[in-house]
């Protein structure tokens, strides 16, 4: 095979694992949904560029090997969905969330997702404030070194190059041992426990319901 149908070939395939991965719901893995568009937009070029290259149109000036391997990973990606671990994720990504937007109040406690109340407990911390409101939270198991998993979730800014993870710590029924990267559901409570001395809020749990992965997981 020459290296004018050899580049092409190569091109079109990234072009078309953008435009797959655009149209399957692949990104909603690996990033935010404003940044969909531009990524379907840059497969189809890559694809407009491909059929202009084969039509002789100009040549990629790189050697054929390097398009052939190219090509061979661009069929990997469209063959092998991609499947993170949000809590391997988590356990290399610093947890400080760069910027607080405004909280509300006025939202009542049920309605609070679990970045909503991670947001509020760091901006006003008094356990004392949420004891017995209501929880409804969602989000993965995520494994903490020497403490007991919490549920958590992963934001971001643009993707997961820039994730940063957020959770709440949970009061687990004795025996009950969640798996790390797990999807739950729970209803239950907030309520105060001691942690080195310290006051902190933690979810009391009536309620847990294994869920599927959420179609969007990520969160702005």
């Amino acid at each position: 095979m020459r290296s004018l149908k050899v580049a092409p070939l190569a091109l079109g395939l990234w072009g078309l694992v953008l435009l797959v991965s655009s149209l399957s719901g692949r990104l909603d893995l690996l990033l935010r949904g404003a940044f969909h568009p531009l990524v379907g937009l840059s497969g189809a070029a890559l694809i407009a560029l491909a059929v202009q290259h084969l039509r002789g149109s100009g040549q990629p000036q790189r050697p054929r090997l390097a398009w052939v391997l190219s090509g061979a990973v661009a069929l990997l990606v469209l063959l092998i969905p991609p499947n993170p671990s949000f809590s391997d994720l988590a356990s290399n990504r610093p947890a400080e969330l760069v910027e607080e937007p405004a909280l509300s109040f006025v939202l009542p406690p049920a309605q609070r997702s679990l970045t909503d109340w991670v947001r509020l407990l760091r901006s006003q911390p008094d356990p004392s404030l949420y004891s017995g409101d209501p929880v409804r939270i969602s989000g993965f198991v995520l494994a903490q070194e020497g403490d007991r998993p919490q549920l958590g979730r992963l934001l971001v800014r643009c993707c997961l190059a820039d994730a940063t993870p957020v959770g709440l710590p949970v009061r687990w029924p004795n025996g009950y041992l969640p798996k790390a990267d797990t999807w739950l559901a729970i209803r239950g409570s907030m309520g105060v426990e001691q942690d080195n001395g310290e006051s902190r809020s933690v979810v009391l749990p009536r309620q847990i319901r294994p869920i599927p992965r959420p179609a969007r997981p990520l969160e702005p």
